[in-house]
């Protein structure tokens, strides 16, 4: 299974849109999500940040894209950046533009269970989660 989705520019922006009172976001471009919409981004010096939506962080957390992969390619890796183990346990498909989430969300529930997975589309998950954090 790929735990990875990538999406348009435009995707990316309207999905990004509530998460302007988050700074530093302005000098990445995206370059994937997670399938539960978390963002991988690239800035112009070759470092990845991770945009954890469930947390609302931006954090650097590797310094060009062979540290992403290697990172990427562990189970560790896998569950903490992508949450393979919860994607697997899904067992939902997704269409092209969505990702896996919960309503309500975790962030205010404080839950993870798998039952509770569905599919939304990307912007949705990302704007609201977006929308959330920037109000606490």
């Amino acid at each position: 299974m790929q735990l990875t989705k990538q999406f348009t520019e435009a995707q990316y922006a309207k999905a990004l849109d509530s998460w302007d009172w988050l700074d530093g976001l302005d000098h990445l471009t995206p370059g994937f999500a997670s399938l539960f919409g978390d963002l991988f981004m690239v800035a112009e010096d070759g470092s990845w940040w991770f945009l954890d939506t469930l947390e609302g962080t931006l954090t650097r957390q590797w310094n060009d894209g062979d540290e992403l992969v290697a990172a990427l390619d562990t189970e560790k890796g896998q569950d903490r950046y992508l949450m393979g183990a919860l994607a697997l346990g899904a067992g939902r498909p997704l269409a092209d533009d969505e990702v896996y989430g919960w309503a309500p969300p975790p962030m205010i529930t404080g839950r993870f269970d798998v039952d509770g997975i569905k599919a939304f589309p990307f912007i949705v998950v990302v704007n609201v989660a977006g929308q959330i954090h920037g109000r606490r």
